[in-house]
C-alpha cells in the first residue's frame, strides 16, 4: 500500500476538506489518506465529511496543535 499524505496545516475551513476531497480522487479504493491540519474545526468537519461521503475515518489524533486524520477511501 502506498502512502498518501495531505499537508493542510495553516489552512482554515473549508480548505482542508476541499483539498482532501480532491486528494481522495487519486487514492485507490481501500487505501488511506493521511491529513495533517491545524484548524481545530477540522475534527468535526472530517467526521461529517466521512459520514456524508461514505469514506471511513479510521483514526484521528492531536499533538502539538496538529490534527492528524486517517481516512480510508471506501466510496466509489
Amino acid at each position: 500500500m502506498s502512502e498518501h499524505i495531505l499537508d493542510a496545516k495553516g489552512l482554515n475551513c473549508p480548505l482542508p476538506i476541499l483539498k482532501a476531497r480532491k486528494a481522495l480522487k487519486d487514492v485507490p479504493s481501500g487505501e488511506t489518506l493521511e491529513i495533517l491540519a491545524t484548524d481545530p474545526g477540522a475534527v468535526a468537519d472530517f467526521q461529517a465529511f466521512c459520514r456524508q461521503t461514505g469514506n471511513e475515518l479510521v483514526e484521528h489524533s492531536e499533538e502539538d496543535s496538529v490534527y492528524r486524520f486517517l481516512i480510508k477511501h471506501t466510496a466509489a
